[in-house]
């Protein structure tokens, strides 16, 4: 039962509001103690993930560098850079996200984006920026949120069309168990349509939501006197 006691960490880390990536690496540490392993075993377990499934080692590596950019101000200079770009809003922003997102998916690089490389530090604080240019409440959750969502719509739709990704295998070892052969890139070609119509989908969405907050900032703009 003392293993738990990673979750609690977790769960009182993220409602303290503390830095998330503290959070995680503490709740490591302290699942790996309350199982009884000493400092040196958690490491060796660390090194261990590390040999057995490389991809584990970008968290490792990718964590720790992304939380001294943010202590060195990475959010602020992302909120400035997008600032300054004229024209620039909520939906257009992600919008182009959500093409880079699919595109690099698509080719098997799944790992060079997601929720904790890119969207905490750069997507979310430039989208934010660009909301709050527009007249956009800054305290929403909503811009972070629709980061996020843009983001795992992207990766979802666009790893499919990569022939090699795990759920392309999956689908045709189950097909050949039921006597079916069919070729990944058969798979993968019939993938495309579908990240196509998630890509207009949610990108009608995005546009729906630009709309919504010009909408927003005339009402305000009308209220004050």
């Amino acid at each position: 039962m003392w293993v738990l006691l990673g979750i609690a960490v977790i769960v009182a880390g993220f409602a303290l509001r503390l830095n998330t990536l503290l959070v995680v690496a503490l709740s490591a540490l302290v699942t790996g103690l309350a199982a009884g392993l000493n400092p040196v075993d958690v490491l060796a377990a660390f090194g261990k993930a590390f040999n057995d499934a490389r991809y584990v080692s970008v968290v490792y590596l990718v964590l720790p560098v992304i939380g001294i950019l943010e202590r060195h101000g990475l959010q602020q200079r992302a909120r400035t850079a997008v600032s300054a770009l004229k024209g620039a809003t909520v939906g257009r922003l992600l919008i182009g996200y959500l093409l880079f997102r699919q595109a690099t998916a698509a080719l098997g690089l799944t790992s060079i984006a997601g929720p904790a490389q890119t969207v905490r530090p750069l997507v979310a604080p430039m989208a934010q920026a660009a909301a709050e240019r527009q007249g956009a409440d800054p305290d929403s959750d909503r811009v972070p949120a629709l980061a996020a969502a843009t983001d795992n719509i992207g990766l979802f739709f666009g790893e499919d069309i990569f022939i090699a990704i795990g759920s392309i295998l999956l689908m045709k070892g189950v097909l050949e168990g039921f006597g079916i052969e069919v070729e990944p890139l058969h798979l993968a070609i019939w993938a495309i349509p579908t990240a196509i119509c998630a890509t207009l989908i949610h990108g009608s969405r995005l546009w729906r939501f630009d709309r919504k907050l010009k909408r927003e900032s005339a009402a305000a703009a009308e209220v004050q006197p």
